[in-house]
């Protein structure tokens, strides 16, 4: 079991968070909007994908197309919330975990970097990608 922000305990298992953080699915436009957007989920300073539209995209990370080819819903999941649990040397940011964390800006002590409904809706885009 993990702890995460707003005191939501989800289940692992093993390399997978299998049900969503909020009990609904989300939406794959509005997560293809967080995942392009630079002040958002800032996932494209790390990885590329098939974002035309985004000069200058990451190189540190994998290619985001074919994610879902690639890893369940839940297992993209996990590694949204925290992809330290599956790969401790990730330098991927726990997206929803906020306990047990060092170097964090005093700003955003206690708070995820996403919300549930937001994670959601990246693993609603991301599984498209196949």
């Amino acid at each position: 079991m993990v702890g995460l922000a707003v005191s939501l305990v989800l289940t692992v298992v093993g390399d997978a968070i299998p049900t969503s953080l909020t009990g609904e699915r989300g939406d794959a436009a509005r997560g293809r909007g967080i995942v392009a957007d630079r002040n958002a989920g800032l996932c494209l300073l790390c990885h590329s994908g098939p974002f035309p539209e985004v000069r200058q995209q990451g190189t540190l990370a994998p290619d985001l197309r074919g994610t879902a080819a690639r890893l369940t819903e839940g297992q993209i999941r996990l590694r949204i919330v925290d992809a330290s649990r599956v790969n401790p040397a990730s330098i991927m940011p726990p997206y929803f975990k906020t306990d047990g964390l060092t170097r964090v800006a005093p700003a955003f002590e206690g708070k995820p970097l996403l919300t549930a409904a937001q994670i959601e809706d990246v693993v609603a885009y991301l599984v498209t990608l196949k």
